[in-house]
């Protein structure tokens, strides 16, 4: 088991998620039901031993991606630690995010 850590863009992502189902949907419980269930997700991945996730080094050396529902989730593994790195719509120009991105 990998302790999890959300980096601060990981946090900023899943705000911008809330806020978009929570308009989009008009309610707030469904906003805070998907975050939770993507936040669940993130646990099980940090949770299970084996390296998971589709490598990405492609965007960045040690990154790695893994696709759930209309959201694509980028991680690293660091010794012990499950980092999030970020949590991003799946139909977005994922490459040139992170071309601007320092992470």
């Amino acid at each position: 088991m990998h302790h999890l850590v959300y980096l601060v863009s990981a946090r900023r992502d899943m705000a911008d998620i809330l806020d978009y189902i929570t308009k989009t949907s008009g309610s707030l419980v469904i906003g805070q039901r998907f975050v939770s269930v993507l936040r669940q997700q993130c646990s099980k991945l940090a949770s299970l031993s084996a390296t998971m996730g589709r490598p990405r080094p492609d965007l960045r050396p040690d990154m790695r991606s893994f696709a759930f529902r209309n959201y694509v989730i980028f991680f690293r593994y660091k010794g012990d630690t499950f980092e999030v790195i970020n949590i991003l719509e799946g139909h977005r120009d994922i490459e040139t995010y992170f071309r601007g991105d320092d992470v």
